[in-house]
């Protein structure tokens, strides 16, 4: 059978520019090797991550928060294989949804290991052994990234002691104390899980900051934030070893700058110091597929040097965000029906699921800085904030950025509870190239968190009214 187009990856990138394809009248398939559709995201990544941090969060609020609040329990009892069922059930509601859009759009999908033979070839391997080649116009490389771990730092098979973030979503316990290797967002996620539900979290950084790529200021507030709330950071050291000792593990580590090593022990040690493009099996090499540092190298079209092959999302240059690679789906899906998409990376956000969230759009201080724009600033304070106040959750700030002579919003970064949504009204305003004014001069409802936003805009022409 020929296709129009065949998506190897069923991700969020993959799956979207599958479906995309097929509502253009484009003949698609999908080649997926796992059982289920929906990728690291679906499956062991974002959706399971988010509903772990979404249980605890309860879990810590019912133990901590509700007495203050005016509302008497008992001391809550953590029954973890049933937030694991509701972290699996919450997975499976998202898989089944996705089989279902495929279905709906005519998208065949095909299970098995995918492998460009040549250009409208592509090969899939079954589980069983089975081998079948599929004819197409065009492929789209849409695989994804996969665990990376530092030299010397090997992560167990079984995933019970020395884990990736994929254990960490399964443990069966509550470790009594875990170490993470790595202050970014997946660490940073997964260490305050546990560390609601009991752990005793230490976090190992190699850069003397958490949260690298976010906006300096933002990021040293908020590593305040959960130092208090318990979680402790060795910043600007350097893991050595990783060992296993007992029923546990011995981390090794010393300061980047030079001195004398220290080792601690954990029940668990979370080794989460980033991802890589997976490319693994895909046969680009043969295929003549040029690589730059195991990225898929790309023009501005996706297009790849061999004709007819394209690449999105995590295997590809930018940010390693789903909805980054969903946006790249879309886009080329309609360039390949003959559209003129066009994708604004300077207004893909990046959010942070921790309590309070991280949101963050557009350019930093630090990056401004670097290209010498004249910027001002505006801040604000959710202590200052009604709803906050009210909702006890004050912690955090909006900040935005705007161009000094222009007045242009060039980025907005926020910490506080609904971060992640709140960021979206500054996304909305960039794209159409709007101004700190604009913002400043919209109507909020009262009382709400995003009136933060428009007192941070106000703040940039320093006439914020409830500070």
């Amino acid at each position: 059978m020929s296709y129009d187009l065949i998506v190897i990856g069923s991700g969020p990138g993959g799956y979207v520019c599958a479906i995309r394809a097929a509502q253009l009248g484009l003949k698609t398939a999908i080649v997926e090797k796992m059982k289920t559709y929906g990728g690291t995201c679906l499956n062991i990544g974002c959706i399971p991550s988010k509903a772990l941090l979404h249980a605890s969060e309860m879990f810590d609020e019912a133990g901590h928060g509700f007495a203050e609040l005016g509302i008497e329990v008992a001391k809550p009892k953590l029954n973890l294989p049933a937030m694991m069922k509701h972290k699996q059930d919450t997975v499976d509601a998202n898989v089944k949804g996705v089989e279902f859009l495929l279905k709906k759009n005519k998208v065949d999908g095909v299970k098995g290991w995918g492998a460009i033979l040549a250009p409208g070839k592509v090969q899939v391997k079954a589980d069983d052994g089975s081998v079948q080649v599929l004819e197409t116009k065009n492929i789209v490389i849409a695989t994804g990234s996969d665990i990376a771990s530092p030299p010397g730092v090997k992560i167990d098979f079984d995933e019970k002691v020395i884990v990736s973030s994929t254990g960490a979503l399964e443990l069966a316990k509550v470790p009594a104390k875990l170490i993470v290797i790595g202050g970014g967002v997946i660490g940073l996620e997964l260490g305050s899980v546990w560390r609601r539900l009991g752990s005793e979290v230490t976090v190992i950084e190699y850069l003397d900051r958490i949260l690298p790529g976010m906006d300096d200021e933002i990021a040293k507030n908020f590593l305040r934030i959960q130092q208090k709330q318990g979680i402790a950071f060795k910043l600007s050291s350097k893991v050595t070893a990783v060992e296993k000792s007992g029923k546990g593990a011995k981390v090794t580590f010393e300061p980047v700058a030079g001195g004398a090593a220290e080792t601690a022990e954990a029940d668990v040690v979370l080794v989460a110091t980033g991802r890589r493009p997976y490319t693994d099996g895909l046969g680009l090499e043969a295929a003549g597929v040029a690589l730059e540092r195991g990225r898929v190298v790309i023009d501005e079209h996706f297009a790849t040097n061999v004709p007819g092959i394209y690449a999105i999302g995590d295997v590809v240059r930018g940010p390693m965000l789903a909805h980054k690679a969903e946006d790249e789906g879309v886009c080329v899906a309609e360039i390949l029906a003959g559209q003129k998409p066009h994708i604004n990376y300077d207004c893909i956000p990046g959010v942070v699921y921790t309590w309070p969230e991280v949101a963050s759009i557009g350019k930093t201080e630090e990056e401004l800085k670097k290209a010498g724009i004249a910027y001002r600033i505006g801040k604000f304070p959710f202590t200052a904030n009604g709803r906050a106040r009210a909702n006890r959750a004050t912690d955090g700030f909006v900040k935005v950025l705007a161009d000094a002579v222009t007045d242009r919003v060039l980025g907005a970064h926020i910490i506080g509870a609904g971060a992640g949504d709140l960021i979206h009204e500054v996304g909305v305003l960039m794209e159409f190239g709007g101004s700190s004014e604009d913002l400043a001069r919209t109507c909020h409802a009262h009382p709400t968190m995003s009136e933060a936003v428009k007192e941070a805009a106000l703040a940039v022409d320093k006439r914020a009214i409830h500070v």
